[in-house]
């Protein structure tokens, strides 16, 4: 029996979820592994095409959530040639329904396969170490075990923000399974900035820092870097779908032609309203800030020269794409191309 169903009739395998903690925070924070599955049932809704969702359980039993999406109009496999599939990374904070608006366009030329990070979505949320060496194994090994149980002999890979950090990590260490490496407004490859010399007028040179945050948000940093990242969603209890909506207007806008209510921000809320996992494993990759403590800048050589290298930087994005320059410097710029301002057509 095939095992891809449409849209009208998603299979969910292992349906069986429960909340991770058993105290009074489920009753202050209005949030469910159940609500969360709802709010995603309804944003993949609106896909067109051939869905499968699925658990994939690794070796150490941990679970990833998976989509695979395939174009419901193409010939079958026996009458063309396999392409190779687009496996998608998503970033820090976000879930397999945030594709929404690019799967259905994707597919069209191949198999899609997106899923929640470990610690991340739907996805199992097991102890992160804090050694940031050690975090970053942790996800790049939930990478490759994932892979391995889907059965994808390659794959051509995006990441997304922390996706395209990972992305790479994973490109280094298994370079025969990326045929072309696509990284979506990177985070994590340059190096946090220093103090540089300056010459003033009747003075000698001395260091100072460069133009940043003022004093008061470097203080609040300090503090906040005690704790998870989105520790004040969870602080908020029932006031923390409002603080989304407060603090990323930007979902509700971006999908506004698809939902009139607060669906994606909700969707937002209760990814990130469950206990701590992936996001421990991030704190423990970053310095204040949000800068990298192992920046990508230093091992992107490591990349196969031939390895194929795409990256793309939206026209908005607050992600520097002088990163994106560098790479193409240290790299074979044959085989690497920096795209500005929007996505190009063709870019796989």
């Amino acid at each position: 029996m095939d095992p891809v169903m449409t849209t009208a009739n998603i299979h969910h395998d292992c349906e069986t979820e429960t909340s991770s903690v058993s105290s009074w925070w489920p009753s202050w924070r209005p949030t469910s592994m159940s609500l969360l599955k709802t709010a995603e049932s309804k944003i993949l809704s609106f896909i067109q095409n051939d869905l499968w969702a699925r658990f994939v359980t690794l070796p150490n039993q941990e679970r990833i959530w998976t989509l695979s999406i395939t174009n419901k109009t193409a010939r079958k496999p026996t009458e063309q040639a396999p392409k190779t599939p687009l496996v998608m990374v998503h970033g820090f904070g976000g879930g397999v329904g945030l594709w929404v608006r690019n799967l259905d366009g994707l597919c069209r030329s191949r198999p899609v396969h997106v899923f929640d990070l470990l610690g991340f979505g739907r996805s199992s949320r097991p102890f992160f170490s804090s050694d940031a060496s050690e975090a970053e194994e942790q996800f790049v090994t939930s990478i490759e075990q994932w892979r391995q149980s889907v059965g994808l002999e390659n794959m051509i890979l995006l990441g997304h923000s922390l996706g395209g950090y990972l992305a790479t990590s994973y490109a280094i260490q298994y370079p025969s399974r990326v045929s072309h490496l696509i990284l979506v407004d990177p985070w994590g490859f340059p190096e946090r900035r220093q103090p540089e010399p300056q010459q003033h007028e009747g003075q000698g040179t001395e260091l100072v820092k460069r133009s940043g945050p003022p004093r008061w948000v470097k203080a609040v940093a300090t503090i906040v870097s005690y704790f998870n990242p989105l520790a004040v969603i969870r602080v908020a209890g029932p006031w923390g779908p409002g603080l989304v909506n407060r603090f990323r207007p930007d979902f509700k806008r971006k999908f506004e032609d698809l939902f009139d209510d607060d669906t994606m921000t909700q969707y937002i809320y209760h990814c990130n309203a469950q206990t701590p996992s992936g996001e421990v494993g991030f704190r423990a990759m970053t310095e204040s800030l949000g800068w990298a403590k192992k920046p990508m800048m230093h091992r992107v050589n490591l990349l196969p020269p031939s390895m194929p290298l795409t990256m793309l930087y939206g026209a908005q994005s607050w992600m520097d794409s002088s990163s994106g320059d560098k790479v193409a410097q240290i790299r074979n710029p044959a085989d690497t191309r920096v795209l500005n301002g929007g996505f190009a057509h063709g870019w796989l």
